[in-house]
């Protein structure tokens, strides 16, 4: 293995980048709320959902939304709570505010797989955001009859309020207005996921983005992105990286950052947690150094290899 850099050279190279480039394209994934303390899992998931825990054995906010229940009734018991506290009963995470706060005045556009709704109440522009997965606000239909969303927070908080033993009120089921079967979560689970009109005027607005600063001076800044979906923020960041040779390309991630090596030269990678890192890009009067862990960044052999049929990875172990 082959060092290429300590942490701290690397996060005042990276505040150099933010400042030079042309724009700055924003991939961010849960590492990003997970920084912001919306855990699902832990301390937080006890607190709300300490019953579910007793009664099925569920262990996380995330395994519970695939839970089998009995009846609707139990369903939106869950899923009104984990919508509630995570999307209408709280504040906005302060990695978000501080990220607006530094790209603010950059010509910029935010492409996510978070369905928590963080950047809009951070106040992002709207025009410039991509949720690719979906919105805890919004309700579907489970048969996918018609491509329309619609919001729920008006019965959401009835059910949060008024479900007692695990259960909503019946009369608080949603159904599809247009073909009677159940609502479900406008999340992309599988086939069914309903791409809506506004959907698909965020995706133009993010592909226009894109064409329009192709090999100009871009930094693609990945946040908290994991292994789970690669293929909507990752791997195209790192494929537009290899071919825009102008280009940037920044990981940082509190569990493992990485970059292929044929962009190792473009790469920043930073294996810390990000809001840390966002705030000392907030002072540059902080020593950097404080918050940055012993672990350089190497080069080694690994499966990420193959984005460019090989097998040589740059990443942080």
């Amino acid at each position: 293995m082959n060092s290429t850099g300590n942490c701290s050279e690397q996060i005042q190279k990276l505040k150099n980048e933010m400042e030079t480039a042309d724009a700055i394209v924003i991939g961010a994934g849960a590492g990003m709320s997970a920084s912001a303390g919306m855990s699902y899992g832990g301390e937080r998931f006890e607190k709300y959902f300490s019953d579910f825990h007793k009664k099925y054995g569920i262990r996380d906010m995330y395994s519970g939304g695939f839970y089998p229940y009995d009846t609707l009734e139990e369903y939106w018991a869950w899923w009104s709570r984990h919508i509630f506290v995570n999307r209408y009963d709280v504040g906005i995470g302060k990695p978000y505010a501080d990220l607006l706060e530094l790209i603010k005045d950059k010509d910029y556009f935010v492409l996510t797989t978070n369905v928590d709704h963080q950047f809009q109440l951070a106040g992002f522009d709207k025009k410039r955001l991509f949720y690719t997965q979906g919105d805890y606000g919004l309700w579907q239909c489970s048969k996918a009859c018609h491509d329309k969303t619609y919001d729920n927070e008006e019965t959401v908080r009835r059910m949060a309020a008024e479900q007692k033993d695990m259960k909503v009120p019946s009369e608080l089921i949603p159904k599809c207005p247009v073909c009677g079967a159940p609502m479900t979560m406008n999340l992309r689970c599988d086939n069914s996921f309903v791409q809506d009109e506004g959907w698909y005027v965020a995706s133009e607005r993010y592909n226009d983005f894109i064409r329009r600063h192709k090999n100009l001076h871009v930094l693609f800044l990945e946040l908290g992105v994991g292994a789970n979906t690669p293929g909507i923020i990752k791997y195209p960041f790192w494929r537009m990286a290899h071919e825009w040779k102008n280009a940037e390309y920044i990981c940082i991630n509190a569990k493992e950052a990485y970059a292929p090596e044929e962009i190792s030269d473009r790469s920043i990678c930073i294996k810390e947690d990000i809001g840390e890192v966002l705030k000392h890009l907030m002072d540059s009067d902080i020593a950097l150094k404080k918050i940055c862990s012993p672990l350089d960044t190497f080069c080694s052999q690994g499966w990420v290899g193959r984005i460019f049929n090989q097998d040589k990875l740059h990443k942080i172990v």
